[in-house]
């Protein structure tokens, strides 16, 4: 993109504030301005004037899980089902890892994390070693994805070939970066973070396909033939990744998502539900739950919106791809962003100054026509490491571990 053409795109969004500094820097600095500029989507900024509009609600109802004794008694035929799949090479599993350790008391990305006691064993290794799991079971080996971020791409690609990739043969191993979204105050101008450099933020957990998409990987998905994604976070060191028989359950169930689920611990749980919104599969978050819906029971007498999601879902590609010809629905958020101040200057703020902007997962399953819950059991798949300790840390998912016959 040339000077002209940014001035060009900055003016129609009323954004040319972005440039004040373009002419103390460098050339390299000019260049990686300039890129930035092409590549921010500032279509989403007029989002700030209608933003009330964007979070509304459609009606609420309850979507039924497919619940553990069902699973028990077709386990057999879905695993079997599952199998078959990877076997044609038609499943590849989606590693969302792009954050960082912070919240552990770690600059590295948090795949890095060690959750060992008598020797290393990272995050990373913990979901290499599952997959590798299903990798035996099916004799055949499983595309992975690994979507890093501006800020740890380098260092989780290192780590992971330093490590020859826990044992996972690297040619079925591929990187990609999370797109990034601007970030602005409450007008919707975008915040510099340097004098060369547009403030930015990843474009949510929702961002992953079109950030696939954008970084060529669905080239590699076409050409083997690949027809479903099992996209899952990096924090969860129990989950069951490319699980068969989960696969072989959505296929059997003619769903074009699954979604593993488990039962909530408590009505009020800090976990978003399966549930349907105006008839189509969605997720309803915890803090939109309202007594109504916490207290409302199912036909048997249990809790209407009791399955809690764990972030492990399989879509369909061809679904996907439609999808992506529509408009992701849009979140804004307030957050504190690092900014330069009219005089140029550095300020860290200490209370939130601006909107970033995020897709959801959520959104891409509310875009879709059927979506499978599928529970499993919560002490077996299920140790989020989000804090160092206390609930969902390093020390439960240990816990969890060890309970679970794994050496730490």
């Amino acid at each position: 993109m040339t000077l002209e053409q940014a001035k060009e795109k900055l003016a129609k969004y009323g954004q040319e504030h972005v440039l004040k500094y373009y002419g103390e820097l460098t050339e390299e600095e000019k260049r990686g301005i300039l890129d930035q500029i092409e590549a921010t989507d500032m279509s989403i900024l007029e989002a700030c004037k209608h933003k009330e509009d964007l979070a509304k609600k459609g009606v609420i109802t309850p979507l039924a899980a497919m619940q553990l004794d069902e699973i028990e008694a077709n386990r057999e035929s879905f695993t079997a089902t599952g199998i078959e799949a990877i076997r044609q090479g038609k499943v590849a599993a989606v590693l969302l890892a792009g954050g960082m350790g912070t919240r552990l008391g770690s600059d590295n990305p948090k795949g890095m994390y060690n959750v060992g006691l008598t020797h290393e064993l990272y995050i990373f290794e913990c979901l290499i070693n599952n997959l590798l799991e299903v990798v035996h079971q099916a004799d055949a080996w499983i595309h992975l994805f690994v979507m890093t971020s501006d800020k740890n791409n380098d260092a989780t690609i290192t780590f992971l070939q330093e490590h020859d990739y826990f044992g996972y043969k690297a040619e079925y191993v591929h990187f990609f970066k999370q797109e990034m979204a601007a970030a602005t105050d409450y007008e919707g101008k975008i915040y510099l973070e340097e004098k060369g450099k547009l403030s930015t933020s990843p474009n949510g957990n929702g961002g992953w396909f079109i950030s696939m998409k954008n970084n060529g990987m669905l080239d590699i998905v076409h050409n083997e033939g690949i027809e479903w994604l099992n996209v899952f976070a990096v924090d969860n060191v129990l989950q069951r990744i490319a699980d068969p028989c989960f696969i072989g359950a959505t296929i059997q169930r003619g769903c074009v998502v699954g979604s593993k689920v488990v039962r909530k611990n408590a009505p009020d749980e800090k976990v978003g539900v399966m549930c349907l919104e105006d008839g189509r599969p969605s997720i309803v978050e915890y803090y939109e739950l309202t007594d109504e819906l916490m207290n409302a029971k199912d036909e048997k007498g249990e809790p209407a919106y009791n399955y809690g999601v764990i972030l492990n879902y399989l879509f369909k590609v061809q679904d996907l791809e439609k999808i992506m010809e529509e408009k992701m629905p849009l979140h804004i958020v307030e957050k504190k962003i690092p900014y330069l101040d009219e005089n140029g200057e550095p300020v860290k703020p200490e209370t939130p100054n601006g909107y970033k902007f995020e897709s959801l997962v959520l959104d891409m399953i509310h875009q879709m026509d059927s979506c499978l819950p599928f529970e499993v059991v919560r002490r077996k798949e299920f140790a989020p490491i989000k804090n160092k300790t206390g609930v969902d840390s390093v020390e439960s998912a240990r816990e969890l571990l060890v309970e679970n016959g794994v050496v730490l």
